[in-house]
């Protein structure tokens, strides 16, 4: 009995350290490749080389620092104005009874099952005709639209399972709806508002297609885009290391925010899954 007990648990944390290594083997040789230069980029090593002159390279363009920036001032403003939305809509879906509520909560889930490109044209034109092409806010509309959905149904969820007995308590001091959002929810929805905001800061950190087509200038575009404009005509001329050493330097701070907040992380994402 105990014989097997044992080699469950080999083969379990085995099968763990296979999938870790499966997953963060690809970023660990990105890191290697960034500090590698010349034809050291075609060989096969795994221990770094520690030659800093692609990451100068790459912070020494002043392009691509307006990049992050860009990037940074996006996916946080994204995020402040995806949160602000989701957080009232949730509290009418959660507590507030009309009729085709759950219509409408599965209507908003369902838009997010059109890919992009399928509502990239009608978009093109909508930010057109407003006069945000080439702006800032032109991607924070965007993505806000893209980002509601999964957002407003994490939080919903999160929202129907805390107590009734603290919202009436609140109502019978007098607080009004804004009130019980602000001083009685928020405090309790700490785990599921970190959770849909870190998830909205990446997919607005990483998204390539709106900001590929909605930017036109170097001074405009994100970080996915300035990496992606660094690729020579051929694919002998593409600068792998600099475009390792930005791969790097736009992935690390995100890694850090996943770990920071893995354990409110887990907690959003499990958000009712238990009922007890």
């Amino acid at each position: 009995m105990g014989n097997n007990k044992l080699l469950k648990n080999v083969a379990f944390y085995a099968l763990v350290v296979v999938i870790v290594v499966f997953s963060v083997f690809p970023f660990y040789y990105a890191i290697v490749t960034s500090f590698s230069t010349g034809s050291a980029l075609f060989e096969a090593r795994f221990w770094p080389a520690w030659d800093w002159s692609n990451y100068e390279t790459v912070m020494g363009a002043r392009a691509f620092s307006r990049s992050i920036w860009n990037s940074i001032f996006i996916a946080a403003t994204t995020v402040g104005f995806a949160l602000f939305l989701s957080v009232t809509a949730a509290y009418a879906l959660a507590r507030v009874r009309f009729r085709g509520r759950g219509l409408l909560l599965m209507t908003i889930l369902g838009v997010s099952m059109f890919p992009q490109i399928a509502v990239l044209a009608g978009l093109f034109e909508l930010i057109r005709f407003m006069g945000l092409l080439n702006s800032p806010f032109a991607l924070i509309i965007s993505y806000t639209i893209f980002t509601l959905p999964f957002t407003v149904w994490v939080l919903t969820t999160f929202m129907r399972d805390l107590p009734v007995e603290i919202e009436e308590a609140a109502v019978v001091d007098g607080a009004t709806p804004w009130i019980v959002i602000t001083k009685v929810f928020l405090p309790l929805m700490w785990p599921a508002l970190v959770t849909t905001g870190l998830l909205a800061f990446i997919g607005a950190w990483n998204e390539f297609l709106f900001a590929l087509t909605f930017t036109q200038t170097e001074t405009q575009r994100t970080t996915p885009v300035a990496i992606a404009m660094l690729s020579g005509a051929s694919v002998q001329e593409i600068p792998w290391g600099p475009i390792m050493a930005a791969s790097v330097i736009v992935t690390v701070p995100l890694v850090v925010l996943v770990l920071v907040f893995q354990r409110k992380i887990v907690a959003g994402l499990t958000a009712g899954g238990v009922k007890g």
